[in-house]
């Protein structure tokens, strides 16, 4: 078997309102519902979004808002993206700072979203 990509993922969050707000005002993600269902869209994948304590089976064993840890790759300059953070009021945690991905070096700037998972915004050298 290979697998060849990610096609989406599951956060469990404290609320569905606030996570598609934030994702779609400061990533531009779309934010789409399907039979009750909520995810959130960019390129070719999709985060699925489960409320706390309204979840979906399958799911995790142990689903807890802010567990979360996900890097996403911009083609912005790092200087481009923290303007944008920034200038929406979003505290950076760290960076920009140099780290290594599934593609080798890249620059990264760390935040926080309304449940406190990490994020991850980075550009490949």
């Amino acid at each position: 078997m290979k697998i060849e990509r990610l096609d989406h993922l599951v956060l469990t969050v404290a609320s569905i309102p606030a996570t598609t707000a934030f994702y779609t005002r400061v990533l531009g993600f779309e934010a789409v519902e399907a039979n009750g269902r909520w995810s959130l869209k960019f390129g070719q994948q999709k985060i699925n979004l489960h409320q706390v304590e309204h979840t979906f089976d399958p799911k995790a064993a142990n689903p807890t808002p802010g567990s979360g840890d996900l890097c996403f790759i911009t083609g912005d300059q790092p200087e481009q993206t923290l303007h944008h953070l920034k200038s929406l009021g979003v505290t950076i945690e760290e960076g920009p700072i140099e780290r290594h991905g599934a593609l080798g070096r890249m620059i990264s700037l760390y935040f926080r979203d309304p449940d406190g998972n990490l994020l991850e915004i980075a550009r490949y050298l």
